[in-house]
């Protein structure tokens, strides 16, 4: 493949890594907020919970739905959790098969490079002689 075309595809393969890599963030970044969110609805259900002490029929009428409000939160957050975690994996593969992409074009790369430093001794070894006959004042 000419060098120009190799040089095209490698800045191609450079962006998208970088948008993917970009994507992986921001998918760690979503999945990371899900488990912080899931953490806090479990540590409210937890304050909620019931007590020893007497209190009110209204009271323990009110704790019981923000107890049970708490934990369909609890419920969809983990399923919000599943889809972030496997939004992150998808990602991370994507990353990985984007840098085995442009690690492919480096190396192509580098082969023609090689090839044409190749080239070009045998091109040098093919060249005729030059012998310049100087001669020094006697």
């Amino acid at each position: 493949m000419p060098k120009s075309k190799l040089d095209r595809l490698l800045r191609v393969r450079t962006l998208q890594l970088g948008l993917v890599q970009a994507d992986e963030a921001r998918a760690r970044d979503k999945a990371h907020a899900e488990t912080t969110l899931h953490g806090r609805i479990v540590q409210l259900s937890q304050n909620v919970a019931p007590t020893v002490a007497p209190i009110g029929a209204s009271a323990l009428g009110a704790a019981a739905h923000f107890r049970e409000r708490l934990h369909r939160s609890a419920e969809a957050a983990e399923g919000r959790l599943r889809a972030a975690n496997a939004v992150a994996a998808r990602a991370v593969e994507a990353t990985r098969e984007a840098r085995r992409d442009q690690s492919a074009i480096e190396k192509l790369i580098a082969r023609a490079d090689a090839e044409a430093a190749l080239k070009e001794l045998r091109e040098m070894e093919a060249m005729p002689p030059t012998r310049v006959i100087r001669h020094d004042p006697c």
